[in-house]
């Protein structure tokens, strides 16, 4: 039982990384080439001219950095699918880690795996912060916040 609940996890983990590139990897249209449609707000930052979001940028505008806007928009929606994602699994660990604690009946071996489903989904609380703050971290080595 636990092999196989720590494959599913293992592939639900790989099936969310992987569902972000399947999305991207979508054929656009020929009109879209050399441009980006903008899903996030950059507005504010100081370094960077983006437009705003469902704004498109064009590649071939020297008044904005189109080609840094693009690949900060997709490391904030991979991201935020990764976040989205990973706290689903939370929810679904911590039920799963009360259900079996609520029904031990005193045996301390379910109760032990009630637990070890929290703590995992704990750890799974942890990575989704870090899959928030990747995007923090990658703006702040480039220098463009």
């Amino acid at each position: 039982m636990k092999k196989v609940s720590t494959t599913l996890v293992l592939i639900s983990f790989l099936a969310a990384l992987a569902v972000p590139l399947v999305a991207a990897a979508v054929t656009e249209p020929a009109e879209l080439t050399g441009q980006c449609i903008m899903r996030n707000d950059f507005s504010g930052w100081t370094n960077v001219t983006c437009p705003g979001p469902n704004g498109t940028c064009l590649f071939a505008d020297p008044a904005k950095d189109c080609a840094m806007c693009c690949v900060l928009d997709t490391v904030y929606s991979v991201t935020n699918w990764i976040f989205v994602f990973v706290l689903a699994l939370v929810v679904i660990f911590v039920l799963i880690g009360a259900v079996q604690i609520l029904t031990a009946g005193g045996s301390p071996e379910k109760v032990n795996t009630g637990r070890s489903y929290i703590i995992y989904a704990v750890v799974g609380a942890i990575v989704a912060a870090l899959a928030k703050a990747i995007p923090a971290i990658v703006t702040s080595i480039l220098g463009i916040s």
